[in-house]
């Protein structure tokens, strides 16, 4: 999955129309998706021609293409009414790929279109990183480079059949589901990084800037652990103070199902995943300041990303990766949304170990010891070029003397005795 950092927040919402997001739900929880219910009278008229996707891209190398393939399988009346009526097991599976064998003409041939528009895509990204691959020494890893086309079959790159939809499916579903534990990842990283470079840049001081150095980061982490109580993400607390702050409402009348129809951004009867981070602002703006030095937006969103999945455990109860109104009432009887344990936030969960800052230093050394020997390598390449050249140059100095000398001079007659 691409490029994407942990602070990168998808907003997606209301960019699509419901029907298109009920697809999209069985691909990638992070969109705004639509459950089978729908209700048909608010679907907008099918637009003829295809129109590049407005939302901001969902991580995924192959986000357009997923798109607009869905974009134009939902203009199909007949696939449409499959997909309102096929479960998302369903789909997984493989069942509403075959109905591809039933959609018009039309759409057959804008989806031969998209495929060789995306295979083409493919073929040149793969060209100019094996290119770059190649200037820089590097060995090309084949199978990698496989991976980016697992998405269609490359086989056929002429038209879109019911395997390239079966296949599309499958990897997003499953690109999509790795993708949180990607973004946890990708953040501890980024803490190792920032306190292996903390320690790196201690190493320069002088022992009296080096405590000094020491205090004031001892300072800041405690300036950042002091703030408000944070509430249990999901609780009667919490949810009352969003209705209070932010809604302007008397926390004594607060109704759950009033409170989900005013934070359910769409209308869609559902909290995706953006609307629930949405409501978690108020619980970070208590710890984190974007003008307080000892306030990193990295771990606030790494904190916000913590919060929804807790929630998303506790409230979904079908795993669809939606809240459906019915989860949120029932949810909120539960002891735990009434009487909550403390929420603990990131300073009081280590993000990793010593040893795993250990291995990371390590890796890092050898990725710094694999550098300078290919920059080595690269500088006596470039010095026996120069050195060649440098021959090349006297050769073709020769050359040109030869050539504006007299004759007899370059080629002596034979000495006669």
């Amino acid at each position: 999955m691409s490029e994407m950092t942990c602070g990168d927040v998808l907003a997606l919402s209301q960019m699509w129309r419901p029907s298109q997001f009920f697809l999209i739900l069985c691909l990638w929880a992070c969109l705004d998706a639509l459950p089978v219910a729908v209700d048909k009278t608010k679907v907008s008229p099918p637009v003829e021609e295809l129109e590049p996707p407005k939302s901001v891209d969902t991580g995924l190398h192959y986000d357009r293409y997923l798109r607009e393939v869905i974009d134009f399988l939902e203009k199909d009346p007949h696939f449409r009414e499959k997909l309102h009526n096929t479960d998302m097991e369903d789909i997984k599976l493989g069942k509403l790929a075959k109905e591809l064998d039933f959609v018009s003409h039309h759409v057959r041939t804008k989806l031969d279109e998209l495929k060789r528009q995306e295979v083409n895509r493919l073929r040149t990204l793969i060209k100019v990183k094996q290119d770059m691959n190649g200037e820089k020494g590097i060995t090309v890893d084949h199978q990698a480079l496989l991976k980016q086309f697992e998405h269609l079959n490359h086989m056929n790159p002429h038209t879109f059949e019911v395997e390239d939809l079966d296949r599309l499916i499958k990897s997003a579903t499953n690109d999509l589901e790795n993708f949180d534990k990607e973004r946890h990842e990708d953040f501890k990283r980024y803490e190792m990084a920032k306190e292996h470079d903390r320690r790196e840049q201690l190493k320069t001081l002088d022992e009296d800037a080096r405590k000094k150095e020491e205090e004031h980061f001892e300072e800041i982490k405690k300036k950042h652990a002091d703030h408000p109580k944070i509430n249990h993400p999901g609780s009667q607390d919490q949810l009352k103070e969003v209705w209070e702050e932010a809604d302007g409402l008397d926390p004594n009348d607060f109704d759950p199902k009033t409170f989900f129809n005013l934070h359910d951004t769409n209308g869609d009867g559902y909290f995706d995943e953006q609307e629930l981070e949405a409501l978690f602002t108020k619980e970070l703006e208590k710890v984190y300041d974007p003008t307080h030095e000892e306030d990193d937006m990295m771990e606030m969103e790494e904190e916000r990303l913590r919060m929804r999945e807790h929630v998303m455990n506790e409230v979904d109860t079908n795993r669809d990766r939606l809240v459906s109104l019915d989860e949120f009432i029932m949810a909120t009887n539960r002891k735990e949304f009434l009487e909550p344990d403390g929420w603990e936030t990131l300073e009081q969960n280590p993000i990793y170990t010593e040893e795993e800052l250990r291995e990371f230093e390590e890796h890092l050394a050898r990725e710094e010891q694999d550098l300078n020997l290919r920059t080595n390598d690269l500088m006596k390449q470039r010095e026996e070029l120069e050195r060649q050249q440098e021959q090349l140059n006297a050769q073709k100095m020769e050359l040109q003397q030869d050539f504006v000398r007299p004759w007899w001079v370059v080629f002596p007659p034979p000495e006669i005795h």
